[in-house]
């Protein structure tokens, strides 16, 4: 058994005190509006901004901090780092990014024997900078990293997707295999694609997000 995928398994598990069940990343607006009512419309919602947003843009992000995390070179990091912080379309997303990469920095800091210094030089690390060092330290090879990271977000949004609809247990996980089948070609392609072919362009979502800022009733903090 490869050492590697325990430790993977342990980045991606639900159970990773970071708050990402706390966010839906504008979710919970399309819901509240009637856009996504459904586990048909979830599922269309959910797997455009996976393949569209996040495997385009915050995957190949990860992919480009794992290799300088390999070459030990700060200063790209740090620039990488910067234009992702730059990219959140909305204070709510920048601010999960920042509260995520914080207290995923704290844990590590924590557990002991984690070579935590190394996100020391960087303020606030935003989530994916503070989880690539830990898939960098623990030795996750880039593809299978880029694939969990895939996952985790979308198990987190099929999450907050059966709370806010709601919907039954097995719609979600109807949906979790279908969203399975998607990630392995889009970690691929971002494992590999140059970071000037990235493209974050969702206008929906970009709404959706800013909106719900003043959402008047809301479970999520995104």
């Amino acid at each position: 058994m490869n050492p590697a995928l325990i430790r993977l398994l342990h980045l991606t598990s639900p159970t990773l005190p970071v708050g990402a069940y706390s966010y839906s990343q504008g979710l919970e607006w399309v819901v509240e509006t009637g856009a996504v009512k459904n586990e048909i419309a979830a599922l269309d919602w959910i797997d455009e901004c996976l393949e569209s947003g996040v495997a385009r843009f915050e995957a190949v992000y990860l992919a480009h901090m794992l290799a300088a995390w390999a070459q030990d070179d700060t200063a790209r990091l740090a620039q990488l780092d910067g234009e992702f912080v730059a990219s959140r379309e909305s204070a709510e997303l920048r601010a999960e990014t920042l509260q995520m990469g914080h207290s995923l920095t704290r844990l590590l800091t924590d557990l002991g024997g984690f070579p935590a210094a190394r996100l020391a030089a960087f303020g606030q690390p935003s989530y994916p900078l503070a989880w690539s060092c830990a898939a960098a330290a623990w030795g996750i090879p880039v593809q299978d990293a880029v694939a969990g990271y895939l996952w985790a977000w979308a198990e987190n949004q099929v999450m907050a997707a059966v709370k806010a609809i709601p919907l039954g247990q097995t719609a979600g996980q109807r949906m979790l295999l279908a969203l399975g089948q998607r990630i392995p070609p889009l970690a691929e392609a971002a494992a590999a694609a140059d970071l000037e072919t990235t493209c974050n362009y969702l206008p929906a979502f970009a709404i959706a997000c800013c909106c719900h800022e003043t959402q008047y009733t809301r479970l999520f903090r995104s």
